[in-house]
Parts: structure tokens; sequence; C-alpha cells
């Protein structure tokens, strides 16, 4: 199929493209050692999540469409770029994906190995993400929804088979009257972004969030330099925020203590001009399996950047950034989510969401030696997804365990 085949986003084609893929689809038990790419493709119709098979050779990492699945909701093709519409528990053992179809309001929980739908599951009847989505975050236990709409954050217990039930929802709101846009679990504490440049940590020891005093606008808003999506290291001492910026720019929080500290901003002329210096806003960041490095996707910029990490101090410099990816203003325009390939060392190989007309994957490779580092578009790269108009939310399985 060409890659940049057209794809018209209305009701009569998504049904008739749905029906031919799933007459196409996988069969129903997938390899267990295969690593997928998967994707929210937040279709306004029918939404689904789609799952590619990452192949090729080392030096031309590919994806092979592999299966669809309808979620039975609907989503709402685009968003904040920080809102995770699709995550899974760290561990490749749980074999459960969650999907957030904002549209509707609902969530589905899928079942890696057969790749079927478990169930669908609601909030609150105020709880609603239809204006910029609703983002997830999971740990083993809870899947955290922020839904951006109602403003609020709901906790799912996970149960067996990759069923949810719902426990409850707060209201939350940024310091200057924010929404809620990306978040993270790690430990006992959620760490949230609001779409005013302020942040603020919450406790979940028990489950549904209980804040923590840390409400604070980020060191960037005075720049209106505004955290959209957050990661946070392994061991959990630090948050680590893409800001939506001019330049590409990011900020840190040591969390060691339990919950959000005065973060430090790091952008131009703080790194050198080999690192941030060239990207064009940080929507998006992931630290690799191994911590050395952050990836940061300048989503107005058609890059992907490189910073090396220090993660013993926080401490985020040097680096290296890519051509502009292909296809960039024609026909996608902004760069999503970033998930490796690999779960361990530097992921290998890094998938980027294309958002546009015709979304895409992009498949960026990653070479380092501690020191330097360099990001090579594969020329394989980029790979359609054709269920989608949409596309800013990729996870990959297995998960990096953290």
């Amino acid at each position: 199929m060409d890659k940049w085949l057209r794809f018209i986003s209305t009701g009569t084609t998504v049904v008739a493209l749905l029906s031919t893929c799933f007459a196409h689809s996988a069969p129903s038990k997938s390899p267990a050692s295969t690593t997928y790419v998967i994707t929210n493709d937040d279709n306004v119709n029918h939404n689904t999540v789609s799952f590619y098979a990452a192949g090729g050779t080392e030096t031309a990492p590919d994806l092979t469409y592999y299966n669809a699945i309808q979620t039975g909701g609907t989503g709402i093709n685009g968003g904040f770029f920080g809102t995770a519409r699709v995550k899974m528990v760290s561990d490749s053992s749980a074999q459960c994906v969650y999907a957030a179809d904002a549209g509707s309001g609902t969530i589905a929980g899928i079942v890696i190995q057969t790749q079927e739908v478990a169930g669908r599951f609601s909030g609150s009847e105020n709880d609603a993400g239809d204006v910029n989505g609703i983002g997830l975050a999971v740990n083993s236990s809870y899947v955290y929804a922020g839904f951006t709409t109602s403003n609020t954050i709901g906790t799912f217990a996970i149960q067996a088979g990759c069923l949810l039930s719902f426990l409850g929802d707060i209201p939350v709101s940024g310091l200057n009257g924010g929404s809620v846009a990306g978040m993270k679990v790690h430990g006992n504490i959620l760490v949230v972004t609001y779409a005013d440049g302020s942040i603020e940590s919450f406790d979940v020891s028990n489950g549904i969030p209980i804040p923590n005093g840390a409400e604070q606008n980020a060191t960037g808003y005075a720049a209106a330099y505004f955290p959209d999506d957050v990661d946070i290291t392994r061991d959990g001492h630090f948050a680590i925020f893409g800001d939506s910026s001019g330049p590409a720019t990011v900020e840190v929080s040591d969390i060691s203590a339990g919950k959000l500290t005065t973060t430090v901003q790091y952008t131009v002329p703080g790194l050198t001009a080999t690192a941030l210096g060239r990207g064009v806003n940080s929507g998006n960041v992931r630290l690799s399996p191994d911590e050395s490095l952050l990836y940061i996707a300048n989503s107005q910029g058609g890059t992907v950047t490189a910073a090396f990490f220090d993660k013993a101090t926080g401490r985020v410099y040097g680096g290296c950034i890519s051509p502009t990816l292909s296809g960039f203003y024609n026909p996608w325009g902004y760069a999503g989510a970033i998930a490796t390939r690999d779960p361990t060392g530097t992921g290998g190989v890094l998938y980027v969401a294309e958002f546009g007309s015709n979304s895409s994957i992009a498949i960026v490779k990653v070479d380092s030696n501690g020191l330097t580092c360099t990001l090579t578009e594969s020329s394989a790269s980029p790979v359609l997804n054709y269920l989608s108009t949409g596309l800013l939310s990729i996870e990959v399985y297995p998960p990096r365990p953290f």
C-alpha cells in the first residue's frame, strides 16, 4: 500500500475502510515475541486502536500494519499534545492496553495477546473530554483519566482480564484556570500539567488522588512556556516536563520528597547549539530506557531532539537533533508522542506520531556513545496510519519498564 494513500474522513469512507481492514485482520492470537507499535487513531465516527509489528533491519527498521480493533467508542481527532490517549502498565506480563475515547467519554480495555476489547468503561456522568481529549496515566493497580472538558481526574481500579472499576473522580484546575493536560504516575505520586503553565502533584497512596499542596506555576511560565507532557525517572527522583514553547524547552523538578519542587528550565542559550537550539516546541518528552537520553518531539518543527540526561542530578545537556522528518507539512503538520522500540539501552529506534490529513508514524534510528549522538530517519519511514487523520498518541509493547 502506498505510504501516502489518501484518506477522506467521512462516515461512509471510514466504515468502508474499517470493513476492508477487519476482513483482512490478524489472527486471533498474536505472537508473544512480537514488538508492537499501538496507536489510538482517535476517529470521530468509529474509533480504532491499530497494531503495527516492528521489523526491517538494524539499518532500515520498519513497521508493518498488523491489525485494527474497533473500541466501540468515538474520538475527537485532536487535542493537547501531552494528553496520552493510549497507555499500558509498564510490565510486559500485564497484557493490557487502555485507550481513551474522548468523543464518547469512555475508556476501552484491550487484551494485547488476543487483540480484543475486554470492555468499555465510564466515569461519572459529569466526566467529559470531548474538547481536548482524555489523558491516561497507568500503574499496576489503577488507571487515572484526565477529562479535559469537565476538568476532573477519574480513578479506575484495574481488574483481571483488563477490566476496570470506576472508584470516583476529583475536580482539578490550573492556577490560572487551565484544564488538565499531561499526567504521569510513579509510585505514590501523580504529576499533572495544566494548559495554563501550572503543574501539580497528588498523593495516590490510597488510589484516588489527594492534592499534596505543591501546585505552582512552572519556571517557564514567565516566558509563556507552558508544560504540556511529563515523564518521571525510574527511581521517582525527577519529573521532566516538555514545554509548549517557541524554542524547544524542558523543565525538571526534584520530586524525591513526594511532591513537586520549583522546576529548573533548560532552553537556549542554556544548552549547546547542537541540543535544543533548532527545535521548535517540545510538546512530548520520553526518557530512554537507560535514562541516558531525553527524547523530545519538536511538535511544530518537524524534528526530534535527543538531549543527554544525568539521572543522578536531573541535568539536561548537549545532544543532537534529527533532520526534518519526511512529509512534514505535506501531508502531516505536527509531531506527537514518542516511544522507543527496545525496552533497554537507548531504545534503539524511536517511533513518532505524526498528525495530519494523512497521519503516519516516523521511524528514527538512535546512535549514541554517551558523549555524542545521531538521529537518522529510516528509509522505510514514514509508515501511514491509514485509519487516522489525527494521530497524536502511540505506545510500544513490550513497554519501557517504568
